[in-house]
């Protein structure tokens, strides 16, 4: 069958989408026919859908389903940004992906505040990833005895199980939580440099498969209960924390504040109080901030990292206080940035090239070094970024900015 039937039986219906790939090797191909198809059945151009350097035959079954093409996005660079961390030293450059005008100047902006004033500390206080099993048991008793059994095996539960399937997941601790006769049990797990999720979701499975055979009463529901908590706003994860939990902070003298922001610490802090603690309390929010989400999106989408994890990437808290000299302090806690530099989407070329402007593609020495090393790099851009759209409020230049820059 020549390229033109394809196209032909693909816009008829009479191959569906996901089958182009049996009738050729080539998934350059496949990805053609497929987006030639869509524009005869619906009447319309992708030009410049189709138009990309990323290969097919590196990324259809690894990375996507179905491809036509490509949506491409600016990514611009902010920085240098001076960062004093425990992975992270030295001054580095932050790509960002995003189509709202402003924000990259915004961030550059509190970049070279902050790199004037001395510099970023970051501090990395947690590291796990989650994945919660739910276990229906006979009575709440049963699952208490599950729940004490568990907690008491972690380290024959790594040999039994996790071990099998990954030889860089280490499983170090169980949080067993009852409701009625259900059991949710979440595990912890280290994963190098790896986010984690399908090492820990085939790591997880491997465990029912041993917790079923010892309690053959209890039934194995669900691979993921909810309590992990993965992709959604929740208060499980802005307490306990889940990927890395990282703060960011500075000193910033007075006089940079004035100069290079054009306002001062006294009026920084107290936008911040009003706005981002007790503005946010009253509206119920896990993101108690200015603006994380802007900058993870924008990080994530550049670097690879999974898009719907922005979601618990925006909760955190940011303080800002005047310090007895009269300088501002300022800080950003990140209780959960789900971010890997090897696996899934780090794989594509362009996103690769990205985490390279960092020095954090591929894995680090020691196993995991990377991983930290961008989340303190990441911390650093969103207190950056937070820094600058503070001061923008307390100066009153948002709006001014936003139409300068395109908004």
């Amino acid at each position: 069958m020549n390229i033109e039937e394809l196209i032909k039986k693909v816009a008829k219906g009479e191959i569906k989408l996901h089958q182009v790939e049996k009738y050729t090797n080539d998934k350059r191909l496949a990805t053609e026919i497929r987006r030639k198809a869509l524009e005869r059945k619906l009447g319309v151009t992708l030009d410049n859908i189709g138009h990309y350097s990323i290969d097919p035959n590196q990324v259809i079954g690894k990375n996507i389903e179905n491809m036509i093409g490509v949506v491409q996005i600016p990514m611009g660079v902010a920085g240098p940004l001076k960062i004093n961390g425990e992975y992270a030293k030295g001054e580095f450059y932050i790509p960002l992906a995003t189509t709202e005008g402003a924000l990259v100047a915004s961030v550059n902006r509190g970049c070279s505040t902050l790199t004037a004033a001395g510099g970023v500390k970051t501090t990395i206080i947690g590291d796990k990833m989650t994945r919660a099993p739910l276990l229906k048991c006979p009575d709440a008793r049963k699952a208490r005895e599950v729940a004490e059994w568990v907690k008491g095996n972690i380290e024959y539960l790594q040999e039994e199980a996790v071990s099998k399937v990954t030889r860089h997941g280490k499983l170090r601790d169980i949080k067993p939580y009852i409701v009625g006769n259900n059991l949710y049990l979440r595990f912890e797990f280290e994963t190098g440099d790896a986010m984690g999720m399908n090492m820990v979701t085939i790591a997880s499975e491997e465990i029912m498969k041993v917790i079923e055979s010892r309690f053959p009463e209890v039934k194995y529901l669900a691979l993921s209960g909810n309590v992990c908590v993965d992709k959604k706003p929740n208060a499980m994860n802005f307490i306990n924390g889940r990927g890395k939990s990282v703060i960011a902070e500075a000193t910033i003298p007075r006089e940079i504040v004035e100069k290079k922001l054009k306002t001062t610490p006294e009026l920084i802090a107290e936008v911040n109080y009003r706005k981002n603690l007790v503005g946010s309390a009253q509206a119920g929010s896990y993101g108690f901030n200015a603006h994380f989400g802007n900058i993870v999106g924008a990080i994530f989408l550049a670097t690879g990292q999974d898009e719907a994890q922005i979601t618990e990437g925006s909760h955190g808290i940011t303080l800002a206080e005047v310090t007895p000299e009269g300088d501002l302090y300022i800080s950003i806690t990140m209780p959960s940035l789900e971010i890997g530099t090897v696996g899934g989407g780090t794989r594509v070329p362009t996103q690769r090239e990205a985490l390279t402007i960092m020095g954090v593609a591929g894995g680090g020495k020691p196993p995991g070094a990377n991983a930290k090393k961008f989340a303190e790099i990441i911390a650093g851009a969103v207190l950056a970024g937070e820094l600058s759209l503070l001061a923008a409020i307390a100066a009153k230049h948002l709006a001014k900015a936003h139409k300068e820059l395109g908004r």
